[in-house]
């Protein structure tokens, strides 16, 4: 097992509602396929350049430890998934 970091980027359009749904969505993703260390949501932050015509997003930072073929997996769902602006996996 590997640790990771994941930073999720998500659309605040859509509400606090709607955002906090999405946090605990990938927070039960992660523990369903490894140990959740942490979870560290940074809140609304001005994007450097805009995404989808939104000039914010709401910021999440995922600390977890998985077998090495989950963080891809957990890419995949993140891009499919609405109201993700960005993601990225980093391997610790």
């Amino acid at each position: 097992m590997s640790k990771y970091e994941a930073v999720v980027v998500l659309s605040v359009k859509n509400g606090d509602e709607a955002t906090q749904s999405l946090v605990a969505k990938f927070k039960a993703l992660v523990e369903a396929n490894g140990t959740l260390e942490s979870v560290d949501e940074w809140g609304k932050r001005k994007l450097a350049y805009e995404i989808d015509d939104e000039a914010e997003g709401y910021y999440v930072l995922f600390n977890f430890e998985s077998e090495p073929a989950f963080p891809a997996e957990f890419e995949r769902i993140a891009n499919i998934t609405d109201g993700v602006l960005r993601s990225l996996v980093v391997k610790q």
